[in-house]
């Protein structure tokens, strides 16, 4: 298969770029559509009321209105699966029409209740008698209200798609740019390998393959943290060959959910980031110290390295791997994960802390 067929988005990726509406099962879409719905309720009591009818207007029109959004919230929930394979153009005429269809029949299921109730003397006043111009009234609201909001969704999807696509490619242009070193750093110790050692010169180009194949997964996949912290340690055994016993990695992350996913290269970075700025410069070398700790909401992960007296002003490839984590994280949580920077006379401490599901449970 040719790169160019592989690097074409899969059908259900595609089918996931245009679906714009969100997640109608979610209780705080619930309760947003439980606002807008009395909002609307309470503009159209104004305008169909005087002040003396108001609260009596009000409750009539909100029942009503509420039960329509409530209905809506549910269709749309019920129906998210096959509205995720539609383009955005059919999506938006299929929430159209099902939003019509939802407040036609309601409006209908209202005036029969009304007749049922004058029928036997019940509940004068509260039911619309007369259909059509019922039900006219309230699609052409629905309508005008239906398209704001299609609307709204669509843009803001947009929106969110573009600051996205922005920050994956900063992504990958700050990677582009701390890669070379290493690779460079790598072929030449293999080189160097194939003279005295070849079989440790295979297993190290094998090694070097598996980094760089992680490298060229997209900026926004997800990988198991056993898969993250195998990549992180073969990236010290590449190193290690280069540095010997100048360098030393302690790992204190038994604790830690292995089958928590997490954003590719986000640990392996945080330990390439300690190596060639903190154990690196150092004559003697120095030890690394990974550090996990896990709760019932947080997973946190902290490296720390040496600081090397001639370090203490912060090289510029430091502030450049840091910030492609930060991007990293940004990309996959927003701002439900952190990573806190702790500089001190002697040690240079990253503390990443990643939203955890309760339903992750160690490996």
């Amino acid at each position: 298969m040719n790169d160019s067929a592989t690097a074409q988005p899969s059908p259900a990726k595609r089918a996931a770029s245009s679906y714009f509406l969100p997640d109608f099962c979610e209780p705080r879409m619930v309760l947003a559509v439980v606002l807008v719905a009395e909002l609307l309720a309470v503009v159209l009591a104004i305008g169909r009321s005087g002040d003396a009818a108001f609260l009596s207007e009000l409750a009539k029109t909100s029942v009503f209105v509420q039960w329509g959004g409530l209905i809506c919230a549910a269709t749309f929930c019920s129906l998210a699966n096959p509205l995720r394979q539609l383009s955005a153009t059919l999506l938006s005429l299929s929430v159209f029409a099902l939003t019509l269809i939802v407040v036609a029949v309601l409006s209908g299921a209202a005036v029969a209740i009304g007749h049922w109730l004058a029928a036997r003397g019940l509940g004068a006043g509260l039911f619309p008698l007369q259909i059509w111009p019922f039900v006219f009234q309230n699609i052409v609201i629905a309508a005008i209200v239906c398209a704001l909001l299609l609307r709204y969704f669509f843009v803001s999807h947009q929106w969110r798609r573009h600051v996205r696509a922005e920050a994956s490619a900063r992504i990958d242009a700050l990677h582009a740019r701390i890669r070379p070193h290493f690779l460079f750093n790598s072929l030449n110790t293999i080189a160097a390998l194939t003279r005295s050692d070849a079989p440790r010169a295979e297993e190290a180009i094998e090694d070097l393959a598996d980094l760089f194949r992680a490298t060229l997964r997209e900026s926004d996949a997800m990988i198991t943290l056993k898969e993250e912290l195998e990549l992180a340690r073969i990236y010290q055994r590449m190193e290690g060959l280069r540095l010997g016993d100048r360098l030393r990695v302690r790992w204190n992350v038994g604790e830690l959910p292995m089958r928590f996913e997490v954003p590719s290269l986000t640990i392996q970075p945080l330990l390439e980031n300690a190596i060639n700025h903190g154990v690196e410069p150092l004559a003697g070398g120095g030890e690394v110290i990974v550090d996990g700790a896990v709760d019932d909401h947080t997973l946190m992960i902290a490296v720390s390295n040496p600081v090397a007296e001639v370090e203490q002003s912060e090289r510029r490839g430091n502030r450049i791997a840091l910030e492609n984590i930060r991007a990293r994280l940004q990309l996959a949580y927003g701002q439900d994960a952190t990573m806190d920077v702790v500089r001190g006379p002697s040690e240079f401490r990253v503390e990443v802390r990643l939203p955890r599901p309760v339903q992750v449970v160690a490996a």
